[in-house]
């Protein structure tokens, strides 16, 4: 990947993220996440998708189900640039122990700090873990997460 290209830009050459890449196109949000930003995004791999129960990526991708899409792919995404130190020291800093986000669909994630690692939760507990942390594009910053983070 490269500092100098948009999320999407990069995304598009990433073997690990062609489903999300194709389920961004199908939401129509390829503009948005070229737009000047800035983003964080909490982007997961082929194998986060390929875990969720049978047929639900499928069943996302048709385009009655685009509301859906949208609202699933934008509860990945923060305004402004967060890098993953910032996080850990929000986090820590933080009564709870967690940083709390608003994402750009409404939704809420929750970042926290176990051992050196960063995780990172949806609104029903569920954990990814920050696999690959500040991956800087010239309209934000993306974070490799092992799970799709689902909201309510």
């Amino acid at each position: 990947m490269f500092a100098d290209k948009n999320i999407i830009e990069n995304a598009v050459n990433s073997a690990d993220h062609t489903t999300l890449v194709a389920a961004v196109k199908a939401a129509g949000l390829v503009d948005a996440l070229m737009g000047e930003g800035p983003f964080t995004v909490f982007a997961p791999v082929n194998a986060a998708f390929d875990a969720l129960p049978d047929g639900t990526v499928e069943t996302l991708l048709k385009p009655e189900n685009k509301d859906t899409l949208t609202k699933v792919l934008t509860a990945h995404v923060v305004a402004g640039k967060l890098s993953g130190a910032d996080l850990m020291k929000m986090a820590k800093r933080s009564q709870d122990g967690f940083v709390h986000l608003d994402t750009l669909s409404g939704d809420a994630l929750s970042a926290q700090v176990r051992g050196n690692t960063l995780f990172v939760y949806d609104e029903s507990g569920n954990a990814g873990k920050i696999t690959i942390a500040d991956v800087n594009q010239s309209n934000g910053v993306i974070h490799v997460v092992d799970s799709v983070l689902v909201p309510k």
